[in-house]
């Protein structure tokens, strides 16, 4: 290597030794693994990936995101660190190795973008209202114009190369947009996809985006005609015709492939390999061309249909690889980079650009809260949203490299903006987690369940479909709970798909005509439900949604429809099959076992879970318009609140002169570990069902005592010897213990319970399916009023349903004789 020498004296030459590229014999000859290229690039990479994943396991509890752990841990491998050590450098990061990890690096940034590219979704630019427009243009706005003021101010003590107004305009305009490429990631971790804030701030990430790139072409196009005018302009030329090329000539061959894939199937492995190498390609031609080496991925990806099929395979195919394997590059050449040392070293020349940074970021906030606050949003909700807004990581990583490649900034300057980037969301994201619950707005207090629903009154219902299968078991569930004129049932179905390939969730209201989206993919399940509605006339209402979100988020949007639309039920599905050629197995469907936990969890209103094993009272439904055959439901009571829901429910069945339903309720022997509080609930309210349907000869009930689980378990096994359509039970919450004593490692699926999870299993040996029910949760103590509302609608209900009685006061009394009566005479064992 020769260097420029003090004056007088001639170049300097400075030997060092290369690795070579070929491979070690091994150790067992007396080698090295170090002097060889490659051994030592897997060491370099292996070190990062420990280093930066244990960090990532160490501040989990600290919310922190991933992108956090990755920049620490290149510069803890870094020279502010253990490459600080002399001899640690100069084995493990000698001076020819930093050409390939750069490149490398700046690769794996380029695949990044062009993934972010793939998952944004530019359509929501035209289904944006004022509020997301007015909030991304002052948050982008103004705190350009206060950076750059800032930069003028402290024009005199600038280095010389950020003082020109080129570089003003650029500094000013990274500092003040949001990339959506960095906020998804961290949204996504955080859990808010489908939350109001979330999809808020995706928006308008979107936006600032648009925004910004306008700002980068403008100062790419003046650093390119900075010596000769002419340059910009071609500069200019080039960049239309890259983008030309991308949107006018690849995305129609992109859309083609998308036509020629047969629905359901996955695109050809040539397309998606011809398109991962077109991301180099367009990387070169950019860069080739003049322009940011990363613009060509970008546009390349925003010109890939998002969503499936195509979208979907190229994320699913690559975005591991890209992030497990080629981003830890980009990180450790980042770290290699920023020296934390040479920043107090450097602090007279620093300081000017670190009050810009300072300014941008804090007006940025304030711009962002102030703007929000003008669209009535609370300031809680406000300033978590102007925390988002201020995010920072991978893209403003790759335009400090730019710079420098610019040299607009030297090792200094990038390690301050480094240590900013990372502290900035080191702040901000526990904040965020800390102020903002996306489940808050479903803690309601009032009370939204069947059981306390007033007789007469429409039942709101959100019912769940992640699938054709699902579909089936709905419609008759909805068809035998007996919709009638004075109650009937208004239904909302909610088609489920998973997020793959786009990264802004959506959520359709398909008679919202204007809603701009092609519901094309989801026509076969809503005429289904079209012409059910037609054949239940006037009994049954629905109205279909879709969303496409993620799994750990899609409960947010269930749970929202449900408060919205002030539902007293959520339907679940949970799909079992059971193979007959494999003895003792059973296919579990798993699609939605992560979001019925959620919900459970969360829900404003009463859950239902609908484990709908193929087999079961469906195939008495030939046609919705025929008169169908009696079905033969059993509820098993074991006390609760749970319970009691599901009698609730089972008690509108049983009005059906179509359904014949028996109700087992389990006692405890000499009443051991009943809650008391609970059994006077469970016994006025099956007395209640008792009296109301004694007349009815379709309505069996019958108790049986058990000692523990054992009894219970054998009591329910006696019940299998006649067929059952539909089994119906609560799902956990009180319970008396002695009831399910010896059965707590029995359950594999905790959404449904113990006994739930028994009565739907293989070992049942039941082809019935099975309905688990928990009652509405409420949040909080339940005030005396909502008691003392209880308490009247149950005595409403027992006064209205025997007609043979006269008045409110002969009807307590003959409530009370019979109850005595049938806790005597009625009590025995199956």
């Amino acid at each position: 290597m020769v260097k420029n020498g003090l004056s007088g004296k001639g170049p300097v030459v400075v030997c060092h030794q290369k690795h070579t590229s070929s491979h070690p014999f091994g150790v067992f000859y007396g080698q090295n693994p170090l002097e060889f290229s490659f051994p030592l690039v897997l060491l370099q990479v292996i070190t990062f990936i420990v280093i930066s994943r244990t960090l990532r396991f160490l501040l989990k509890p600290l919310r922190q995101p991933r992108v956090v752990s990755y920049i620490l841990g290149g510069i803890i491998v870094g020279p502010s660190v253990l490459s600080r050590a002399k001899r640690f450098r100069a084995y493990m990061f000698p001076e020819d190795s930093e050409f390939m990890l750069k490149n490398i690096g700046v690769m794996g940034f380029m695949y990044f973008v062009f993934l972010s590219g793939v998952k944004m979704d530019l359509s929501v630019i035209k289904r944006a209202g004022k509020k997301h427009w007015y909030i991304a243009l002052s948050g982008v706005i103004v705190p350009f114009c206060t950076t750059a003021i800032t930069a003028i101010i402290l024009r005199k003590s600038q280095e010389k190369e950020l003082v020109k107004a080129l570089s003003v305009w650029g500094v000013s305009s990274a500092l003040s947009i949001t990339a959506f490429p960095v906020l998804y990631p961290i949204v996504r971790e955080l859990n808010l996809l489908s939350s109001e804030i979330g999809r808020l701030a995706l928006s308008t990430a979107v936006i600032s985006d648009i925004i910004g790139i306008q700002g980068i072409i403008i100062f790419e196009a003046g650093k390119q005609g900075e010596e000769r005018p002419i340059t910009a302009l071609w500069y200019l030329i080039s960049l239309i015709v890259v983008m030309v090329s991308i949107i006018g000539g690849v995305r129609q061959a992109m859309l083609w492939i998308v036509r020629t894939t047969p629905e359901g199937k996955p695109v050809d492995q040539i397309y998606v390999i011809g398109i991962l190498l077109g991301v180099l390609v367009a990387g070169f031609v950019a860069d080739m061309g003049g322009l940011a080496i990363a613009n060509g991925p970008l546009w390349l990806g925003l010109a890939v249909p998002d969503g499936p099929p195509l979208g979907a395979t190229l994320v699913q195919k690559s975005e591991t690889i890209i992030m497990d394997l080629l981003m830890p590059f980009s990180f450790l050449y980042v770290g290699l980079t920023t020296d934390v040392y040479t920043i107090s070293a450097q602090w007279s020349h620093l300081h000017p650009l670190f009050y810009m940074a300072l300014v941008a970021y804090t007006i940025k906030m304030v711009s962002t809260l102030v703007s929000s606050r003008f669209f009535d949003m609370t300031i809680r909700d406000s300033f978590t949203l102007s925390l988002i807004m201020s995010l920072r990581g991978e893209v403003e990583l790759l335009l400090f490299i730019h710079w420098m490649d610019f040299k607009m900034i030297s090792q200094p300057h990038f390690s301050m903006l480094v240590m900013l980037t990372v502290t900035v969301t080191a702040i901000a994201t526990p904040l965020i987690s800390v102020l903002y619950d996306p489940t808050r707005p479903y803690m309601v207090d009032k009370r939204r369940n069947i059981q306390h629903t007033p007789p007469n009154t429409e039942l709101h219902i959100v019912s769940c479909i992640d699938g054709e299968e699902s579909l089936a078991g709905l419609i008759n569930l909805l068809e035998i709970s007996n919709p009638t004129v004075n109650s009937p049932f208004v239904v909302y179905a909610l088609r489920l798909v998973e997020l793959v390939g786009r990264a802004a969730p959506v959520f359709i209201d398909h008679e919202n005509k204007e809603n701009g989206y092609d519901d094309s993919n989801f026509n076969s399940i809503h005429n289904a439900l079209k012409i059910f509605e037609e054949a239940s006339g006037e009994y049954i209402k629905i109205h279909t949604f879709t969303t496409i979100t993620s799994k750990r988020s899609m409960y947010q949007d269930i749970c929202e429809l449900a408060l919205v639309k002030k539902a007293s039920l959520i339907i679940l599905p949970l799909y079992k099959k059971h193979l007959d050629n494999l003895n003792g197995t059973e296919l579990l469907i798993q699609g939605n076992i992560s979001v019925n936990s959620n919900i459970l969890k969360h829900a404003p209103c009463s859950v239902g879970i609908l484990v709908n094993k193929g087999s079961c009272y469906q195939n008495h439904l030939v046609n919705c318009g025929m008169k169908l055959s009696v079905h033969h439901f059993a509820v098993l009571f074991l006390g609760g609140s749970d319970a009691r829901e599901a009698l609730a429910y089972a008690d509108r069945m049983a009005a059906n002169p179509d359904v014949a339903l028996t109700v087992i309720r389990f006692l405890a022997h000499d009443n051991e570990g009943d809650n008391e509080m609970e059994k006077k609930l469970d016994d006025g309210l099956v007395t209640w069902f008792w009296v109301k349907n004694e007349g009815n000869n379709q309505v069996v009930y019958r108790e049986v005592v058990v000692k523990n689980g054992l009894e219970t378990i054998a009591a329910i096994q006696a019940m299998n010897t006649v067929y059952y359509d539909l089994w119906i039970v609560g799902r956990k919450h009180g319970i008396n213990p002695v009831l399910l004593r010896g059965l707590s490692y029995w359950s594999d699926n905790n959404e449904l319970g113990i006994i739930g999870d028994f009565v739907a299993s293989v070992d049942f040996d039941s082809p019935a399916s099975v309905l688990v029910m928990q009652q509405q949760i409420l949040r909080g103590q339940e005030s005396a009023s909502d008691e003392k509302r209880q308490a009247t609608f149950d005595e409403r209900n027992v006064e209205a349903s025997p007609k043979h009685y006269s008045d409110r006061r002969c009807m307590g009394l003959a409530v009370l004789v019979l109850a005595t009566r049938f806790q005597h005479s009625m009590l025995m064992e199956i």
